[in-house]
């Protein structure tokens, strides 16, 4: 494991202030704000800790009202919605400088037998054919605007092994194609923990680093 998942696993152990109140850090950004993922995979972890073990998050939806301060420690505020049978409702306002920057309202259920379908996978190259980001960021030096982006994009998702099996955003820059994107993402690193609440964390802190990318491609805008 490297030491930048490790930050990421720090990162995500907040600290229980109060029944229903956790606190936590963010490490440093390439803006002077927080990264969203951090903070909508923070707010999950603290909904998460007050829902039975045997609940599973389904369903998430969340609003980013402020930028945050990655200089200041974030206050997450779990209100208990309801305590059903099946289902588990949380909402959390994460809050810095007295002031609501992130609000959260996620689900959580029991496994229960149900109908199950899915649809078949898109062809896509194994991941292992495909360049990391070590590897393609360099590529498009030409198209970052500032100094050292590249290397500090490098850095900011050393704790996530993502590889792009389409055409990146910042490769298609001033020429629109078909918005439509693929990525593989696995940790950089295996993870020594089976917790279900921990994997879902982490697949929503990478969910904001390749959100856009399909809009932005639509735009020729990377």
């Amino acid at each position: 494991m490297n030491e930048a998942l490790t930050t990421l696993l720090d990162l995500l152990d907040l600290e229980q202030i109060e029944e229903n109140i956790f606190r936590g850090t963010s490490r440093s950004a390439l803006v002077p704000r927080v990264f969203g993922g951090q903070v909508a995979a923070q707010a999950l972890v603290a909904a998460g800790r007050t829902v039975p073990a045997d609940r599973t998050a389904h369903s998430l939806h969340s609003y980013f009202l402020r930028a945050g301060d990655p200089g200041a420690p974030i206050v997450y505020s779990v209100d208990r919605i309801r305590d059903g049978r099946s289902f588990t409702t949380r909402r959390v306002v994460a809050v810095q400088h007295g002031q609501p920057i992130f609000h959260l309202s996620a689900s959580f259920q029991t496994y229960e037998e149900g109908l199950d379908h899915q649809t078949t996978m898109p062809d896509a190259p194994d991941p292992e054919t495909l360049p990391t980001a070590a590897e393609s960021l360099p590529l498009y030096r030409e198209v970052f605007r500032n100094p050292g982006t590249v290397e500090r994009l490098i850095e900011a998702r050393g704790a996530v092994d993502l590889r792009y099996a389409t055409v990146p955003p910042w490769g298609s820059v001033g020429e629109p194609v078909e918005p439509r994107s693929q990525v593989w993402f696995r940790t950089a690193g295996k993870l020594e923990s089976d917790d279900a609440l921990l994997h879902t964390c982490l697949a929503t802190y990478v969910s904001d680093m390749t959100l856009l990318d399909s809009v932005l491609l639509a735009h020729g805008k990377g």
